[in-house]
């Protein structure tokens, strides 16, 4: 079932860069930079530049792939090609669905936190998760309108909160007189290098944002070319994004109070050189990333469910909705990410999409290296990195978690088993009533 309200070859090559910077920029450094912070030390900035590395390896994949099959739901259709309608392909998608809504929810999260620091109310009320439930419903609404009204918001959003972002560290870092002696002159300094990759992993989550391009996928126009494009110019206009940003942070605001800010660090961090004046231009560039974020990522995460449906690797329940299957997607996504906005706070939610992101992307890495190298022409050295670097950076935030926060550990494995669990059950039933002839199927 195609819904008329997305149509191929309706989002530019600016509009889809804009929607992915939109999804980055939204989530990643306004939610990340305290996060992030917190487990990497005075050397947070490096931890960024890193990820930033680990995720253009991740890219390579994603870009081979969607320059010879560019498709709506894209990270679903290379999971099908690579291990065929099989458990294993079904029930990766879902997780990379599920960090993608994980990620929505952090947003909003973010976008409450940054909003209140416009009046006097504490960091911890119950307005946070009641204003990113708002925030959400605003994505429902404006994403039922279409792809021509999300580009237009997207881009516009774009534009505003990039160049906000840049005055705001150019601005911070000239107050401190371009020095970053404010973070590194931490008090205390535990952090070994676990932490250090613990961090990285976190900041991985920064730029995640570009597999929301390869979810567009046939919505692009002149896909085989401009989605790859669109993500190395996403990645690298969020990567000059983060290192300005964090560099400002961290000439403005010592490791301590950096962490004790860390779900509002950028507002925080204006005050020093700029006052209220400084917080509320921030916090405003802030709704507006997050906003946009949120919009673009809604888009994504429907367009992904709507293709896992049709694929029959998942089942669907209209529950008496009208319209297609796109529309009711759409209404599953904003009912889940609302959900975990309004019960899970940013720390939790932020490790969760970490762990499912890069269990996710480790799968693809090596779906493609073992099914699909030479078809699509990559290279497996590049594709053994990605794995590497992935399983690194996985390795060293569940060593830290586990310690921090066994509990997050305990819910992500279990959540993860539960997927798989539903997803074999649910083909299994399913199998002999319909016969998948897929060529690379693989158990």
């Amino acid at each position: 079932m195609k819904s008329e309200t997305y149509k191929k070859g309706s989002l530019s090559l600016a509009g889809t860069v804009a929607m992915g910077t939109g999804v980055m920029i939204g989530a990643g450094i306004f939610a990340l930079t305290g996060q992030v912070a917190q487990f990497s030390g005075p050397a947070f900035p490096l931890a960024f530049l890193l990820a930033a590395v680990v995720s253009g390896f991740s890219a390579y994949t994603y870009i081979k792939m969607s320059n010879k099959y560019p498709s709506a739901g894209g990270i679903a259709m290379i999971l099908q090609k690579a291990y065929g309608p099989t458990t294993i392909a079904a029930a990766s998608a879902l997780l990379m669905t599920m960090s993608m809504i994980i990620n929505e929810s952090l947003v909003a999260r973010t976008f409450g936190a940054y909003t209140l620091q416009l009046f006097d109310v504490s960091k911890d009320s119950i307005l946070v998760p009641v204003l990113a439930v708002g925030l959400i419903v605003f994505a429902f609404v404006i994403n039922i309108s279409g792809n021509k009204i999300i580009g237009s918001v997207s881009k516009v959003a774009a534009v505003l909160k990039v160049g906000g972002i840049l005055i705001f560290a150019g601005a911070a870092l000239w107050a401190s007189g371009l020095s970053f002696e404010a973070a590194s002159s931490a008090t205390t300094n535990e952090t070994g290098p676990a932490g250090f990759l613990a961090g990285v992993a976190l900041a991985i989550l920064a730029f995640k944002g570009f597999t929301t391009i390869t979810n567009s996928g046939d919505e692009v126009k002149n896909p085989n070319k401009n989605v790859g494009r669109a993500i190395i110019w996403s990645l690298a206009i969020c990567l000059v994004v983060y290192m300005a940003v964090a560099l400002a942070v961290g000439s403005s605001l010592t490791l301590e109070e950096i962490v004790a800010a860390k779900d509002f660090s950028l507002a925080e961090a204006s005050r020093p050189a700029f006052g209220d004046f400084g917080v509320a231009f921030t916090v405003i560039i802030a709704i507006i990333a997050t906003a946009s974020g949120l919009l673009a990522s809604v888009f994504a995460v429907s367009r992904m469910l709507a293709m896992l449906t049709n694929m029959n690797l998942i089942p669907h329940k209209h529950f008496g909705m009208p319209g297609g299957i796109q529309k009711h997607t759409l209404v599953y996504t904003v009912v889940l990410a609302a959900f975990l906005a309004a019960f899970f706070d940013l720390g939790r939610i932020a490790s969760l999409g970490a762990i499912y992101y890069l269990v996710m992307d480790i799968i693809i890495h090596y779906g493609v290296l073992r099914y699909l190298r030479e078809d699509v022409g990559a290279r497996a050295s590049i594709l053994v990195a990605a794995i590497l670097f992935d399983l690194i950076a996985l390795g060293a935030f569940l060593f830290i978690k586990a310690t921090a926060d066994p509990m997050i550990v305990v819910i992500a494995i279990g959540s993860m088993a539960a997927i798989f669990a539903f997803e074999a059950l649910y083909l299994g039933r399913i199998r002999d009533k319909e016969a998948p002839d897929h060529p690379h199927a693989h158990s």
